[in-house]
């Protein structure tokens, strides 16, 4: 009872939802069909921007469906362990916890999937908990929800639809994945959300696929007519700040190793998030965002690199590392 207590006493800053998965990875640099030994981990883009934004000191809640299953309890155990209220997830013994491999080999990375009929992909409206989303002050969604089927697209549609009547804003990220639908079904859906956001978060490759164009001033002239302010990412060494009055480039922090570019964006999110919770001027939560996707790519991983808040004071004011 006292512990249901604290979970309905606790107001989470940002709430976001989503597949999160079993992670699979060989040790080593053998592929995985030649490896005999594998880390066990987990990853997905809504909990990992999660995770970012709890380490980086905010209040922040996450919710899914995942399987009565190890590989659930695993994860579930793992993301509350990192500070995120997860008082809103729901196991089923109906489905099972997705499960993802990941390989690279010869510099180039690729991900196998195991996620059809999984426990996430059953999320539906009536899991939703609107009080819980209402009193958020951003939602963060990604694309990855409406493709994994009809239910988590009804599910995704109508927080979003909480959200904006709580007055809760709404952040955007596209995460176009082709292996789950269609670029064309793909579009419909996408630019049909963007409409809705408050914060619309594409990569600067999605959009050249979503507009059918490769001309930037014609991705911008489409960007401006939606009512949100985007944040492109993956532009020239920079990410571009795209509102009415203009463009606005931030430039990239330089990594001194590049070691995994998996869940690179999802840092960018969480900083970008935590920026806008700091009350942080667009470019200055956008430079923040820069610093964390930078930090992200240095640490093998999903969400493993990400700083914690301390962490991210002492490289902006070059605070040397004591050892020992």
């Amino acid at each position: 009872m006292e512990q249901r207590n604290a979970q309905q006493m606790f107001r989470p800053e940002m709430i976001t939802f989503g597949e999160t998965m079993a992670l699979m990875m060989p040790n080593g640099s053998k592929g995985i069909e030649y490896s005999p030994q594998f880390q066990s981990l987990f990853g997905g883009a809504e909990s990992n921007v999660a995770i970012g934004v709890a380490r980086l000191g905010h209040r922040v809640g996450w919710f899914s469906r995942l399987g009565k299953d190890p590989l659930g309890n695993y994860i579930l155990k793992k993301i509350r362990g990192e500070g995120v209220d997860v008082s809103r997830v729901e196991q089923t013994t109906e489905a099972p916890t997705g499960l993802m491999f990941r390989e690279v080999v010869n510099g180039k990375t690729s991900v196998y999937y195991y996620r059809k009929g999984s426990a996430a992909s059953t999320l539906a409206p009536q899991h939703l908990d609107a009080d819980y989303i209402g009193q958020a002050q951003i939602l963060h969604v990604t694309g990855i929800t409406p493709a994994l089927s009809a239910t988590s697209r009804a599910a995704a549609r109508e927080a979003i639809r909480i959200a904006k009547a709580a007055g809760v804003k709404v952040c955007f990220d596209p995460n176009l994945r082709l292996k789950l639908w269609s670029l064309d079904e793909a579009r419909e859906v996408l630019l049909d959300w963007a409409k809705e956001a408050d914060y619309f978060l594409p990569g600067l490759d999605e959009l050249k696929l979503l507009y059918q164009t490769d001309n930037f001033d014609e991705i911008v002239s489409r960007l401006n007519e939606l009512d949100a302010v985007s944040i492109v990412k993956g532009g020239n060494d920079e990410t571009y700040v795209v509102e009415k009055s203009g463009v606005t480039a931030v430039p990239y922090f330089k990594a001194e190793k590049v070691v995994d570019t998996v869940g690179a964006g999802d840092g960018f999110c969480a900083g970008f998030i935590v920026g806008l919770l700091k009350q942080y001027s667009l470019a200055e939560a956008v430079r923040l965002g820069n610093l964390i996707g930078c930090l992200v790519v240095q640490t093998e991983g999903d969400w493993e690199g990400i700083p914690t808040w301390e962490q991210v004071e002492a490289f902006l004011t070059n605070k040397a590392h004591v050892e020992r």
